[in-house]
C-alpha cells in the first residue's frame, strides 16, 4: 500500500497522493511544503530603478500639484534627477564617484515644502516617510534617537531593505535643532547641536542599525542593517528670521523703528531668501559639517492672494475639486460663486496660515452643508459669498 513519505499517512486516508522517484507525498505535506517556501520567499526587487524622468519632466509634473515655487521646482528637479541618475550610474563605472544632492529646502509654513517632497516620491514610486526633528535627541537622552527616522522609511517600504534604501526622507523642522550661536555650544546641547551630530552619518551614506519597531535599542533586540548612501534627505524649515543674517551680510540691516513697514516685509524677506548662502545659514545655527552634507539649497515663496486662489481651483488634487467630488457621490452637483474664492484666500492671509490653513478654512465652512444635504433631496448646492460670510463671520 502507497502511503506518505512524509508523515507516513496511507493512500486511502488522503485526498489525493502524489507519486514520485523516491516516494509519495500527500495533499496535507503538500500544503505545508507550500506555504513553508511561500514564506521564505524573499520579494524580488530591481537594484536598477524604473527610467528617471527628465527635470523638465519633473517639473512639469510637480506643476500639476504645486502652484508657483518655480526656483525651487527647478532646484529639487535637477536635484532629484542627479540623484536617482547616479545610483544607476553605480553598477556601470566606479571611475568616479558622485556624491548625494540632499536638499535644504527654506521658507515661511504653508509654502508647500512638504508638499514638493511628498510629490516628488509619488512621481517616482520610491517609499517616502516624513520625521519631525524637534522630536529627536542625542542618544541616550530621553526623546527619539535618529536612527528611528530610518526606521520609518522601512516602515513605509513594507520592510523590503532594498527599497528603503532608494527612498526618501523629508525632515521637517530642521531649523529648530539649530544652536543658539555661531559659535560652538560650551554645554551639551542634546536637542540642538548633539542632534545634528547624529545626523551627520545618515545625511553622509552609512550602514547604521535600525530597530524594527523602533524606540530605544537594547543589547537583546535584533536590529536591521540598513544603508543610507542612496537614501535621498530632503530637510525643510521656516528659518525664521535668518533674513536678517542675510540683511548684516549684505549691509543692508535696516536701522530704526518700523524700518520695513509691514506690507513690504513679506516682499523684503522674498526677495531676501533668493540670495541665502550656506554661511547665513551656518550663522543661523546649523553647524558646517551638516551643510556640507546638504549642497543644494533652495527656498518657498510665501504665498500671494493669487496664489491662494489658483491652490484652491487648479491642481490635480485641488480643495475645491475634492468638495465637488464628496457632493458628486452623494448625487449632488457643487458649485462655486468666484467671489467666494477671493474671500477664502483673504480668510488664509488674515490667519497667516499659508496653504494649509485653506483646507481649515473650507472644511469650517461646508460641513453645516455636508452635515444637512445628504438626508435633503437636493441635487445642486451652489455656494455664495452671503453663505460663506454667514458661516465664517
Amino acid at each position: 500500500m502507497h502511503k506518505c513519505s512524509f508523515c507516513g499517512k496511507p493512500i486511502n486516508q488522503t485526498k489525493l497522493m502524489v507519486n514520485g522517484t523516491f516516494g509519495c507525498i500527500c495533499e496535507e505535506c503538500a500544503t505545508q511544503v507550500y506555504e513553508l517556501v511561500n514564506e521564505n520567499k524573499k520579494p524580488i526587487y530591481k537594484k536598477s530603478i524604473n527610467k528617471v524622468k527628465k527635470p523638465k519632466e519633473i517639473k512639469a509634473f510637480l506643476d500639476q500639484y504645486i502652484i508657483g515655487q518655480d526656483e525651487a521646482k527647478e532646484r529639487i528637479s535637477v536635484a532629484v534627477y542627479n540623484h536617482y541618475k547616479r545610483i544607476s550610474a553605480a553598477n556601470i563605472d566606479n571611475e568616479v564617484e558622485i556624491e548625494k544632492s540632499n536638499i535644504l529646502l527654506l521658507g515661511p509654513t504653508g509654502t508647500g515644502k512638504t508638499m514638493l517632497a511628498k510629490t516628488i516620491a509619488k512621481m517616482l514610486d520610491v517609499p517616502f516617510c516624513i520625521a519631525d526633528a524637534t522630536v529627536l535627541t542625542q542618544a541616550g537622552y530621553v526623546g527619539e534617537d535618529v536612527e528611528t527616522i530610518i526606521t520609518r522609511l522601512l516602515q513605509a517600504a513594507d520592510y523590503n531593505i532594498e527599497r528603503a534604501e532608494r527612498g526618501i526622507i523629508f525632515i521637517d523642522e530642521i531649523d529648530k535643532i539649530a544652536r543658539k550661536g555661531d559659535n560652538p555650544s560650551i554645554t551639551r546641547d542634546v536637542s540642538g547641536e548633539g542632534v545634528q551630530q547624529g545626523l551627520l552619518k545618515l545625511l553622509e551614506g552609512s550602514v547604521v542599525n535600525v530597530p524594527p519597531q523602533g524606540g530605544r535599542k537594547h543589547p537583546d533586540q535584533p536590529m536591521i542593517q540598513v544603508n543610507t548612501k542612496d537614501i535621498l534627505f530632503i530637510c525643510g524649515g521656516a528659518f525664521d528670521g535668518i533674513e536678517k543674517k542675510i540683511d548684516m551680510r549684505l549691509n543692508k540691516h535696516a536701522v530704526g523703528f518700523n524700518a520695513i513697514k509691514n506690507r513690504d516685509k513679506e516682499k523684503h524677506v522674498e526677495s531676501t531668501l533668493s540670495q541665502v548662502t550656506a554661511q547665513d545659514i551656518k550663522k543661523f545655527g546649523l553647524i558646517p559639517e551638516i551643510l556640507g552634507r546638504l549642497p543644494v539649497i533652495t527656498y518657498t515663496n510665501g504665498l500671494k492672494k493669487e496664489d491662494l486662489i489658483r491652490i484652491l481651483i487648479e491642481p490635480k488634487n485641488a480643495i475645491v475639486k475634492q468638495y465637488k467630488k464628496l457632493f458628486e457621490i452623494d448625487g449632488i452637483t457643487l458649485t462655486f460663486d468666484k467671489k467666494v474664492y477671493d474671500y477664502v484666500a483673504d480668510k488664509a492671509i488674515e490667519r497667516q496660515v499659508g496653504a494649509r490653513g485653506l483646507r481649515g478654512i473650507m472644511e469650517d465652512m461646508m460641513t453645516k452643508a455636508m452635515f444637512n444635504m445628504p438626508s435633503e433631496d437636493v441635487k445642486e448646492f451652489k455656494v455664495t459669498l452671503k453663505y460663506a460670510k454667514s458661516i465664517l463671520e
